[in-house]
């Protein structure tokens, strides 16, 4: 009981990481992804420049710069902090290549008959494409969001007290076989986290099928 215990009391802060970092991921994203299908090149580059960038160095380097390689003058960055926001950036650099993927997936007849219909870019853009795009995207979004829980585990490499960080000071109070019972918690707690978004995903990816082949 004492190890579960330890472990419950990373809990809180191990969803606060998930989904801080997850709807900082699903807005910041927006802009990024548009960035990414513009027919600016400029636009484009500078926008592929930053997912490949942000995609290209493990989250754990990302946290530790954060945390550690930033400081202007009185400000730096807290533990918590430090990984919601490199946790977030992340996650804009990942959501917006669903996106992107998504917004492509859009017949591109639907945006002739817009033009057609002398509908403007914004509306076809919000009326027509982003709901397309949402329903074809949405299993990958809440396959990513089970991604990104295991991930705030990483938050522990920089002090931060989610769950395996409070598994992991409990194992070193107990160096004998009990210090491994948090982690077999930690282990159950992510699997019953996960189902719940993974049912999720199975039944969205079943009515994008559905509503294709209807």
């Amino acid at each position: 009981m004492d190890a579960f215990t330890a472990v419950l009391q990373g809990l809180p802060m191990t969803l606060l990481l998930t989904f801080a970092a997850f709807a900082i991921g699903i807005v910041g994203a927006v802009p990024l992804a548009v960035g990414l299908s513009a027919q600016n090149w400029l636009v484009r580059l500078l926008c592929r420049l930053f997912v490949d960038l942000v995609r290209g160095v493990p989250i754990i380097v990302w946290l530790f710069l954060l945390k550690f390689g930033i400081q202007i003058g009185t400000f730096k960055f807290n533990p918590v902090a430090a990984a919601i926001v490199g946790l977030g950036v992340v996650s804009i650099a990942y959501l917006a290549e669903i996106y992107r993927g998504g917004l492509q997936a859009v017949p591109r007849g639907q945006g002739e008959a817009s033009d057609a219909l002398g509908l403007s870019r914004s509306t076809t853009f919000y009326r027509v494409m982003v709901p397309q795009a949402f329903r074809v995207v949405s299993p990958s979004i809440a396959t990513y969001l089970t991604g990104l829980l295991k991930d705030s585990s990483i938050a522990s490499t920089i002090i931060v007290s989610e769950m395996v960080f409070q598994s992991q000071s409990f194992a070193r109070q107990h160096p004998t076989v009990e210090g491994i019972l948090p982690y077999v918690f930690v282990g159950v707690l992510y699997i019953v986290l996960s189902l719940p978004v993974a049912y999720i995903s199975r039944r969205l990816d079943a009515r994008m099928r559905k509503a294709i082949y209807v």
